[in-house]
């Protein structure tokens, strides 16, 4: 005969397993990105395309393993509805003030990145490939899917978004580091180890807050469609804007 004290015995196992599986997805993901970081610089995962599909597969296989549902890591099709809004939203403040730094003489040089010295139809590539399919999935399901989502069984939404959020910053350390030459507003400070340490840091910081906000979108709508969305709309957007100051 099962007694009440029995049951909340059960129970209480039963709760504890949860942030058991929970601690495993969050280190395993981790694991997954600082290798996957020291694998892509060295060059072993091929071109992007590969190694981005690579990223998705195994993340894919993390969360399967620790048994992480869809509502976990905000793919549940009841949220997408809500998702869709909050970064419709999401995309339409980006753009507003995109658009107005672009018009703006003081803000409008940091528009002028020679990454957007591009055709049209590359542009549209970049677009529709490498923003939304190489980028913003793929780093969303990590930081904003399973990380989030396993930190929030862990600690709670503050902690959970605030640590998520720091290490979506450190993940942009190796970009800025072979990107900061491309915008002639910064090309001028990083001819210096100082100069490289500060935009180094400005770029973290930067990538930090995005990371607050993309989280609070996905705590909000309960969907990682919704700061998918919103990454789009930092990195599409900004580069279609800084194509047309640019031609």
């Amino acid at each position: 005969m099962i007694s009440p004290t029995n049951v909340g015995l059960i129970m209480g196992m039963g709760n504890r397993s949860r942030p058991t599986a929970a601690g495993r997805c969050f280190l395993a993901t981790v694991g997954v990105l600082v290798l996957f970081t020291i694998a892509r610089q060295f060059g072993w995962l091929g071109p992007p395309a590969a190694s981005e599909s690579i990223l998705i597969a195994v993340l894919v296989v993390v969360a399967m393993s620790t048994h992480a549902t869809l509502a976990d890591i905000g793919l549940a099709r009841s949220d997408a509805r809500a998702g869709v809004l909050y970064g419709a939203g999401a995309l339409a403040a980006v753009a507003l003030v995109l658009v107005l730094a672009a018009v703006i003489p003081a803000t409008n040089g940091f528009l002028h990145d020679s990454r957007a010295q591009i055709s049209g139809g590359r542009l549209l590539y970049q677009l529709g490939v490498e923003v939304i399919l190489l980028t913003a999935i793929p780093e969303e399901l990590a930081f904003r899917g399973l990380l989030l989502g396993a930190g929030l069984k862990l600690w709670g939404p503050w902690r959970a978004t605030l640590i998520s959020s720091a290490l979506f910053g450190l993940w942009h350390i190796a970009p800025t580091l072979g990107t900061m030459r491309d915008n002639r507003e910064v090309s001028g400070a990083v001819s210096s180890v100082g100069g490289q340490v500060l935009v180094v840091l400005g770029a973290v910081a930067v990538t930090f807050v995005a990371g607050l906000v993309f989280s609070w979108l996905r705590l909000r709508s309960k969907s990682l469609i919704a700061s998918i969305l919103a990454h789009v709309a930092t990195n599409g957007v900004a580069l279609t804007v800084a194509w047309f100051a640019v031609h």
